[in-house]
């Protein structure tokens, strides 16, 4: 038995981040999970075949060492790490790529998360344990940017229900193994002292849980956590007197939006939720959409820490960004809905075509300021064109549920954006709707439309970027036309962590970057602890080894041998559409 004290003196030569969190997990589970946080989750725990440099996200190796194409563009064949190891000491060979994205290709559940990047796709081989053969039907513009987390064939073969939970701790491959966690209290992660790339320089990271980014905030300048992110602007702009803390803010890759439904349908074509049917017509919501004032929202929501609203697609990668700005004119919505048939009432509400008053829902997330400030002021926008809204502050969950049901009128919501764009156009295609019962997919606005599917596929073969990227500006042209949603604008994260203790993180790009939910694991994987007096980015973690640290969410689970075959515990899922990746 060890003297008193003597395993409190370990645990504090342990070389422990703690990072402060205030939302909790969808899910651990890598084939499902969708929010901000079970994605960095996923990128921490899993390498992917490739990942984005941190300098200008350009394609880096990850598990893939090296890889060519065919002539025709229809071949891909990928060289895997040799000597890697997953966390439990087997060997990672092409065996492990070969299983999940097959799994994904035949599987409706595995690709929930991720389907879009194997659509198109024919057949996935492992010739042998260092060689992945992926032969597409059409070239693929997206294969050096497949952000798909490579899972243990060893672990997950014999697994019957993909929607279930991991137990813990989690066997993966990338700088940090997630230990232990406990839903809205913590999460334990340690380093991976195998990772190939080199051990991190911490220990381990500890993730603390607060109820709001006050608490968290108090926490930080107490020295109760090291690290955090999404600070609203009066508190960051009030931690500039702190010496103890440096504060980062980068070019946001995040759009936020207000969704409106448009009569939200399954993947079949069956009408589901409660949206309200006057939203189906198509001059009413763009009357909604020209309501809206961005710039408001931008200077009074977000203190100017962000940019007006245009494209869909951030101005963060601006080689795809449609710099159109979304225009505010609620005197044209006024005309538009008088010539539209939409009369006022005495109460100064106006009247859909079957006679109903025009009295819509606003949900959003309770807590959250973009969703309860700027509500107020889309409440008086909407007023000043004869229609009554009224906001419904909800849980995180709550939100999630009805926006992937389609039990809603009108939402907040937004999604964090990659450097390439697939992902997030993708979420506007028919595909990415739910099953009959209002589960099962990944919508954002419930879109279905021919000429912005016919794009959608354009894209996704063009292998010429510069006629890629005309067309990712049609499809953004698209998207504004058909108004199921209205864009708020981009929000620069706003970052601050303790300068006393930790030297500068690597962040992503290296210009105007962020440190945390990166398109990657630089910003964690770079941290070092001690005082430093520079005032510049640690190296470029591509070129650098031994750095680390990580963030991420976990639920636990139970794990069952029947006949043969491993069934992980279930987990209530849980997240928000403010909080999707």
């Amino acid at each position: 038995m060890a003297a008193p004290g003597v395993a409190g003196t370990a645990q504090a030569q342990e070389k422990v981040l703690r990072a402060g969190v205030t939302q909790d997990l969808d899910s651990l589970n890598p084939f499902i999970s969708i929010t901000r946080i079970g994605t960095d989750l996923t990128r921490l725990t899993y390498e992917y075949l490739t990942t984005y440099d941190a300098k200008d996200y350009h394609p880096v190796p990850g598990l893939a060492e090296s890889w060519s194409t065919s002539d025709d563009k229809l071949t891909w064949t990928f060289k895997i790490r040799s000597g890697a190891k997953w966390s439990d000491g087997q060997p990672i060979t092409s065996a492990d790529p070969e299983f999940t994205l097959t799994k994904m290709m035949t599987n409706d559940d595995a690709a929930t998360a991720n389907g879009s990047f194997v659509q198109g796709w024919e057949s996935v081989t492992a010739p042998d344990p260092q060689t992945l053969v992926i032969k597409t039907k059409q070239p693929r513009s997206t294969m050096l940017a497949l952000d798909i987390p490579i899972v243990p064939k060893h672990v997950w073969e014999n697994v019957t229900d993909l929607k279930a939970e991991p137990p813990l701790p989690l066997v993966g491959s990338g700088p940090f193994i997630l230990q232990d966690y406990k839903a809205s209290q913590f999460i334990k992660m340690k380093a991976n002292k195998d990772y190939w790339r080199g051990a991190p320089k911490i220990d381990a990271l500890d993730f603390v849980y607060y109820k709001n980014v006050d608490a968290e905030v108090q926490a930080l300048k107490n020295g109760d956590i090291d690290l955090m992110s999404r600070l609203v602007p009066a508190q960051y702009d009030a931690l500039k007197s702190d010496p103890n803390v440096k504060l980062n803010t980068g070019a946001g890759r995040r759009f936020n939006e207000i969704l409106i439904n448009p009569g939200a349908t399954s993947k079949d074509g069956a009408p589901i939720g409660d949206g309200n049917p006057a939203l189906k017509d198509i001059q009413l919501r763009k009357a909604i959409a020209l309501s809206i004032d961005s710039k408001t929202i931008v200077d009074r929501v977000w203190g100017g820490y962000a940019v007006e609203a245009a494209g869909y697609i951030p101005p963060g990668f601006s080689e795809f960004h449609w710099p159109q700005k979304q225009k505010f004119d609620p005197a044209e919505a006024n005309r538009m809905l008088d010539a539209a048939g939409y009369a006022k009432g005495a109460d100064g509400v106006r009247v859909d075509k079957t006679g109903k008053a025009l009295r819509l829902r606003l949900l959003g997330h309770a807590g959250t300021n973009l969703d309860e400030q700027s509500s107020k002021f889309v409440v008086n926008w909407l007023k000043d064109i004869g229609i009554a809204l009224e906001p419904q502050m909800v849980s995180d969950q709550k939100v999630n549920d009805a926006t992937t049901g389609g039990n809603f009128d009108l939402a907040v919501s937004g999604w964090n954006a990659n450097p390439d764009p697939d992902y997030v156009l993708s979420l506007q295609t028919c595909a990415n709707r739910p099953n009959a019962d209002g589960k099962g997919g990944t919508p954002d606005s419930f879109l279905c439309d021919q000429e912005y599917e016919t794009l959608y596929a354009q894209q996704a073969a063009e292998t010429d970027r510069a006629k890629r990227v005309e067309i990712v500006k049609k499809m953004q042209q698209v998207l504004a036309d058909r108004a199921t949603l209205v864009l708020l604008g981009y929000d620069n994260p706003l970052e601050a962590y303790r300068a006393d203790r930790w030297a500068p993180f690597t962040t992503q790009p290296s210009d105007g970057g962020v440190i945390m939910n990166q398109q990657g694991y630089w910003g964690y994987y770079s941290a070092t602890p001690g005082k430093t007096t520079s005032d510049d980015n640690a190296a470029t973690a591509e070129s650098s080894s031994n750095t680390g640290l990580v963030l991420g969410l976990v639920g636990g689970g139970v794990v069952v041998v029947i006949a043969g075959a491993l069934v992980f515990a279930r987990l209530r899922r849980r997240g928000s559409a403010d909080e999707r990746e």
